[in-house]
């Protein structure tokens, strides 16, 4: 079964509002084994829409709405459909009941734009908002179905979970797609294709296998498709314990593993605790870590040590060091180092010192020069990395980075 996805609203082609309907929506599609042939994001104009409606429709099975199903006079969705389908508009007692359920409680008054809402294409079936005062819009014409939903995030997804998702399985269960992310740091993308040239050449042909890099991280992606769930798992798995001695450095973990949670792990799993000392990287390192639920167990704490005094301070660098070798040395970030083990008494401790751009460096520490440390114990082990000139980048890259230097030392350690 192929789908579409359309997103409406003009906040979107302005780049005030960033999409995330239709990624949320392409990822559930495609775990439940179906197609997203095309996303398409359009403004708040009824030929766009109708344009947008003809397109899909022409090559599809299934289209999906998000976003203009509102109370007030810029909303489209409902009025463009009704018209597309050559549908009247009529009342829905159930879908006003809804809207005073959900009003009433709050002390909020039913008004004319709140009513308006209840009115709905005759020849669709509403779908019901338990989340909100906009009811969907299910079609079925012609063999093919056009599903409109509201555009707040949480509304969607409540829908796709509790009505969509299960009506479109029960029309079009037949065939799965099953999908496999090995995630792997430390390796480039080119590097890591030349690694596994001979392994992607005799995969199956039910396989297909793709690459996705983000900065200092490639995720590959295995996806079979076929009729029977169990088998394909079982051949991706295969293929997967074949992979793993080739690039079993670079593995990090699998699916919606992080690199953050993996450490996580590896932490608990050992009784280990961490401490972070940050300059260039700003906190960005801790923000990685603290996104996983439990991390209290293992992380004790960090300094943005971004100011020469705070890493005197706080951190015990001493004057000189930063004198004689600047605070982005290989000295100085060893020092921070064991400056935050001996702050939070912790078993490891990660530290990054840089300069992360887009100004700032010299001939002999160019923008994009950053030195990483982790300490445990009387061990420590420190590098120097260029990561170039974009700042965002070098933030994300720094972090990543060092984060692999600490997955590295626990396992070359206790593993």
């Amino acid at each position: 079964m192929k789908l579409n996805i359309i997103t409406i609203g003009d906040e979107l082609l302005y780049g005030q509002t960033i999409d995330t309907n239709s990624a949320w929506m392409a990822q559930q599609l495609n775990a439940n084994g179906w197609e997203v042939y095309e996303k398409i994001a359009v403004g708040d104009s009824k030929k766009n829409i109708i344009d947008a409606l003809i397109r899909s429709m022409d090559s599809v099975d299934v289209v999906l709405i998000t976003g203009g199903l509102g109370p007030t006079s810029d909303d489209l969705t409902m009025p463009t459909l009704a018209e597309f389908f050559n549908s009247s508009i009529v009342l829905n007692n159930e879908v006003l009941n809804d809207i005073s359920s959900m009003l009433t409680p709050r002390g909020i008054p039913l008004n004319e734009n709140n009513r308006k809402q209840a009115y709905v294409p005759e020849k669709c079936m509403p779908i019901r908002n338990k989340l909100g005062t906009a009811p969907g819009l299910w079609f079925n014409e012609k063999g093919k179905i056009v599903v409109s939903m509201p555009g707040v995030p949480h509304e969607m997804r409540g829908m796709m979970n509790d009505v969509v998702l299960p009506k479109l399985f029960e029309i079009n269960n037949h065939e799965v797609l099953v999908h496999k992310f090995i995630l792997t740091i430390g390796i480039a993308e080119a590097i890591l294709a030349e690694k596994i040239e001979r392994w992607e050449k005799n995969l199956p042909p039910k396989l297909r296998l793709a690459y996705l890099p983000s900065p200092g991280m490639v995720k590959l992606r295995l996806t079979a498709k076929g009729n029977n769930k169990e088998e394909l798992e079982k051949l991706i798995t295969q293929q997967v314990e074949l992979l793993k001695p080739i690039i079993y450095n670079y593995i990090f973990g699998y699916d919606d593993d992080t690199l953050a949670s993996a450490i996580g792990k590896l932490l608990r799993k050992h009784h280990l605790t961490l401490s972070v000392a940050e300059s260039c990287t700003g906190g960005y390192i801790s923000h990685l870590i603290t996104e996983i639920a439990g991390c209290s167990d293992y992380f004790e704490g960090g300094v943005v040590s971004y100011s020469n005094i705070i890493k005197t301070n706080i951190l015990e660098v001493k004057t000189e060091s930063l004198n004689e070798a600047g605070a982005v040395s290989k000295k100085v970030v060893e020092e921070m180092a064991w400056g935050a083990n001996k702050a939070f008494g912790t078993d490891f401790s990660v530290a990054t010192s840089g300069i992360a751009g887009p100004t700032g460096g010299s001939k002999d520490k160019p923008v994009g020069t950053v030195w990483i440390a982790v300490a445990y114990k009387n061990k420590i082990k420190s590098e120097k990395f260029n990561f170039g000139n974009n700042r965002e980048r070098n933030i994300i890259r720094a972090s990543n980075m060092a984060l692999m230097m600490l997955r590295n030392e626990i396992i070359s350690e206790f593993e």
